[in-house]
């Protein structure tokens, strides 16, 4: 394919379709990252409690987002195929499974919490200032499963510009939260810690509220007939979702092996790992956008058959993340300095902050090309490939790298490490895209033909 079966219409339908999802988590992934710099200003202790809980947090958003794959996959494939009827009682079935699976997950992750933190290296005083923050972050943690399910829903359906919308009203809410419920006003003294996490329980409270009432009005939903359709439909979506939630559980159980690794390096090395964890999900907040808005139209093409277009929209959204990223790395990793200032006022946590920028963002480059891969895998029938490079993404590329890296150089070796393995995991990504678009646009154009 040349480029010029990239049309102009192509590209400013494409970014119709992202660019109200790319506002919407800019806001909220902003929102994440200015909590935790609120948070850095009680000192280094409560960031690094914060910190040791990222990887628990990241396995309920890995859940969520399996959950939130299929949903996407089978609703835009139902509807390419034009079988609304079907479309309406998949939607309350994925809004109902979802809801009781992220519920149980988070009644696990409170009663094993003990266990749980002490394997990661938190020690005593970290585990008591984690207790009391845990409950309302696992809180906050369904009610934003469930405002992703709807929004799912919504961006199913072709509606992106809603959902985004959302996303931004709820993080300017959290935003307005976060200091009032964290240090206090006038005479109250503030949460501390838990206040962080009580602004997320109410921002996405008001948030799924007005999603819930908005669906009142659309077609969506069934009553009747879910029995019938779970019996038919609980095999391939769950050989949809049953892949795509190992592989988003993947980067958690990555994130708690990689912070058992930082916590060896000191508390100041796990506050500094904290920060650029939640910068690194900013910087990527494009391509984070693109797995969300691009999967349903990828499904409708692969319900439709239409693999030539597939392809047209694949060369499109891998072109758009490799200039992107690369730009917004360079700068990032220029501006390292000023921003480890910003965002904490720890000279300690500041200086290793400053390494880990700077080595970073210029690899999400690479990093975006692969999460854009796995998650149009998922859309497009091949949710075991997308698994598989998931796995040798996180435990071929990027975690022997930059555990060697921490033992050869210690947070910079571990930074140079990360490094490397996020670029090793993009081009093992980039060449399986290729194969597989070429081989399925060679078979549908000669059964066309």
């Amino acid at each position: 394919m040349t480029n010029r079966g990239l049309s102009p219409s192509l590209g400013v339908i494409f970014w119709r379709q992202t660019w109200p999802m790319a506002i919407g988590a800019l806001a909220l992934l902003s929102f994440q990252l200015v909590d935790s710099a609120f948070v850095a200003r009680l000192g280094t202790a409560p960031l690094a409690a914060q910190s040791f809980t990222f990887p628990l947090s990241f396995l309920i958003i890995g859940v969520q987002v399996g959950l939130g794959i299929a949903i996407a996959a089978q609703i835009s494939r139902a509807l390419g195929a034009g079988e609304t009827a079907r479309v309406r009682r998949l939607g309350s079935l994925v809004l109902l499974a979802g809801g009781v699976c992220i519920a149980l997950l988070v009644v696990l992750l409170w009663w094993a919490q003990e266990a749980i933190f002490i394997r990661l290296g938190a020690d005593a005083a970290t585990r008591v200032l984690i207790r009391d923050y845990w409950a309302p972050q696992l809180l906050a943690g369904w009610l934003g499963a469930m405002f992703y399910f709807f929004n799912s829903l919504f961006r199913a359906h072709g509606n992106t510009r809603l959902p985004g919308m959302m996303m931004a009203l709820m993080s300017l809410v959290n935003l307005a939260l976060d200091p009032l419920l964290i240090f206090g006003l006038g005479p109250w003294s503030g949460l501390g810690l838990p206040g962080a996490a009580w602004a997320s329980v109410i921002a996405f409270s008001g948030g799924l509220l007005f999603l819930v009432n908005q669906l009142r009005g659309r077609d969506w939903l069934a009553r009747h007939g879910l029995g019938e359709e779970l019996a038919a439909s609980a095999r391939p979506f769950f050989g949809i979702a049953g892949p795509a939630m190992v592989s988003q559980l993947m980067p958690p159980l990555a994130a708690m092996l990689a912070i058992i690794v930082v916590a060896g390096l000191g508390e100041s090395a796990v506050a500094a790992w904290g920060l650029a964890s939640r910068l690194e999900t900013l910087a990527l907040v494009l391509v984070l956008a693109m797995t969300m808005s691009l999967p349903p139209w990828l499904g409708r093409c692969y319900g439709a058959g239409d693999w030539q277009q597939v392809r047209r929209l694949m060369r499109l959204a891998l072109r758009v993340v490799m200039i992107w990223q690369l730009g917004l790395g360079v700068m990032l990793a220029v501006l390292a300095p000023g921003l480890a200032q910003l965002l904490t006022g720890s000279p300690d946590v500041q200086a290793e902050l400053t390494l880990l920028i700077r080595f970073l963002p210029p690899s999400y480059t690479a990093l975006g090309v692969c999460m854009l891969v796995i998650s149009a895998g998922n859309a497009l029938g091949l949710p075991l490939r997308a698994m598989l490079m998931s796995a040798v993404r996180l435990f071929v590329c990027y975690l022997p790298c930059l555990w060697l890296g921490a033992v050869w150089g210690g947070l910079a070796g571990l930074a140079v490490g990360a490094a490397i393995g996020n670029v090793l995991a993009g081009l093992l990504a980039w060449q399986l895209i290729r194969l597989v678009l070429t081989r399925r646009t060679s078979r549908s154009t000669a059964k066309s033909g």
